[in-house]
């Protein structure tokens, strides 16, 4: 073994060493509309209450969905980390009940086209997250873009909210075709759990969930697991117009309670993540690898 080889082992095992338990949670949609941005805030909230630390990261650039939702303005974005020499703890904007956000902004929605000196910022300074979160919320544009396939191919755990409109549903299965036919996914390194949101009722939810799971099974050979329900809920709209999520100012509401069950799910359940995936720096290092 030569030194240069050998030096290399070296920060490997370091790296290892230095590992957190940093929990990383895509949310994703195969169309707009279906409430994939609500779920992200309001999951955020439920974990917040359980005492752990949440940043979302809204990677659905161009569209400020986050910063809407929660009623703040930021000062600055993602593109100002890149762009306009600002630290990580500048970008990170404070909002209610103590979750913070990152803006993704415009600046930068070609994300995958940055080369491999802002990708070693943008990797270095992100991976700061990890000392300052207990969970990071990746809150991905919704569709089939490469954008969004970058984020989802090399996510430890994608969260999938589908609705029982026919559209949502082709959609749904339309994402998680072209995840499947991506060659850098690997099925047996991700765990694709879907949210079946603006039901009826827990048995529709179900119902839709099997409906989808069946064909994904056939075809994708992908094993979809069941997250949960979020039934239709005026509360929500009332929330939505008021920019703050459901689970905060309608806390007894029947979508928070169920907010409340599948982030209460997600928690119980836990995560069985291959080393290389833990934690942000991990992800962020995959997602991007080929511009590195």
């Amino acid at each position: 073994m030569d030194q240069a080889e050998n030096l290399r082992n070296i920060i490997k095992k370091q790296n290892l060493k230095n590992i957190t338990n940093s929990r990383v949670i895509a949310v994703t949609s195969g169309k707009g509309g279906v409430g994939k941005s609500s779920t992200s805030i309001n999951l955020a909230v439920q974990f917040t209450r359980m005492g752990k630390k949440v940043i979302i990261l809204d990677a659905d650039f161009g569209l400020a969905n986050i910063e809407v939702m929660f009623g703040v303005i930021p000062k600055y974005n993602l593109s100002d980390l890149m762009f306009a020499g600002k630290e990580l703890d500048e970008i990170i904007t404070e909002g209610p009940e103590g979750i913070r956000f990152i803006s993704g902004g415009s600046g930068i929605a070609k994300l995958v086209n940055l080369d491999k000196e802002q990708v070693r910022r943008l990797v270095n300074k992100l991976s700061e997250l990890e000392g300052m979160a207990d969970v990071i919320i990746i809150d991905t544009g919704a569709g089939i873009s490469p954008a969004v396939m970058e984020f989802l191919v090399e996510s430890p755990e994608t969260i999938l909210v589908t609705t029982p409109e026919p559209t949502s549903i082709t959609d749904s299965y339309a994402l998680l075709k072209a995840l499947s036919m991506n060659e850098n996914f690997k099925k047996d390194e991700t765990t694709i759990k879907m949210i079946a949101n603006r039901v009826d009722s827990e048995a529709e939810g179900r119902s839709l969930y099997e409906k989808l799971n069946v064909v994904v099974m056939k075809f994708l050979e992908i094993n979809m697991q069941y997250l949960g329900a979020v039934p239709q809920d005026n509360n929500i709209k009332k929330a939505i117009m008021k920019q703050k999520p459901v689970s905060m100012i309608f806390p007894n509401a029947t979508s928070s309670r169920h907010f409340e069950e599948i982030a209460t799910r997600l928690m119980s359940e836990g995560a069985d993540v291959p080393v290389h995936k833990r934690g942000i720096r991990g992800y962020l290092r995959s997602v991007f690898a080929k511009n590195m």
